[in-house]
């Protein structure tokens, strides 16, 4: 039953704070929420509309509250709701991070929700299995960010840590790191190794100073407009889509 208390900790879970204290978020969409029943996520309960109900396929235990439009409008995030929402857990995940063999990702500071989406959903087209965030990047959780990644956030392993920690444990176990910074070496004349992080940068300081100078290397994507053009930078999600495609042609 969707009481009013119910309502009230649906619509907290935009907050943080309350996500991190209750270890839930949410999820919207038919889409989404598919993806989220095939991942392994534990789910905590589903609000749907009687049509969805109807024509869901699935034979698991998860509880599923039958909504009228009037109450989905109520506990969604969405300006235009998609007939299901869910709420699920929150995994836990060690603080330490593990270092894997193969590509992953590594994003310093990155504010932008739809940003942090795109490069989840970018992680997961190029088999990128994992992805560090540091603890000043935007909550993988929040409600945007959730909905930009179109599913891959149930692909991807995205894990929170000290982004120089991770670099210092890299290193000993043989992983390249490559920074990503103006003033690098162009990425089309560099050597790509196959077990790598690629590290990203805030969407407009770049990498900090303290970190890029742990880099085994710094890389840039050269540009290639006429000396009129006064374009300085790249998205932070296209630049880490240029530069996956790139470590992924190479091996």
């Amino acid at each position: 039953m969707l009481t009013n208390n119910k309502i009230k900790l649906l619509k907290s879970l935009d907050q943080k704070k309350v996500r991190r204290e209750l270890g839930l978020f949410l999820v919207e969409g038919e889409k989404m929420v598919k993806e989220l029943l095939e991942s392994r996520f534990e789910i905590e309960e589903i609000f749907a509309l009687q049509q969805y109900i109807d024509e869901l396929d699935y034979k698991g235990d998860v509880e599923i509250t039958a909504v009228n439009q009037k109450d989905l409008e109520r506990i969604s995030m969405l300006k235009t709701p998609n007939k299901v929402v869910a709420i699920a857990k929150i995994p836990q995940i060690d603080d330490a991070a593990k270092i894997n063999n193969g590509l992953s990702i590594a994003l310093e500071n990155v504010q932008d929700p739809g940003n942090l989406g795109t490069i989840v959903r970018t992680a997961a087209w190029f088999g990128i299995k994992n992805v560090y965030c540091s603890p000043e990047t935007v909550d993988i959780y929040n409600p945007k960010v959730i909905q930009s990644t179109m599913g891959a956030i149930f692909k991807v392993n995205v894990q929170y840590c000290d982004l120089a920690l991770l670099a210092e444990k890299a290193k000993k176990f043989g992983v390249t790191l490559y920074g990503t910074r103006l003033d690098g070496e162009s990425i089309y004349n560099t050597d790509l190794k196959k077990d790598a992080i690629i590290f990203m940068g805030n969407e407009s300081k770049g990498m900090t100073t303290k970190l890029s100078q742990m880099m085994s290397e710094n890389l840039k994507i050269p540009s290639y407009a006429n000396a009129d053009n006064d374009m300085e930078s790249l998205n932070v999600s296209i630049a880490t889509a240029i530069v996956c495609a790139e470590f992924r042609r190479r091996n």
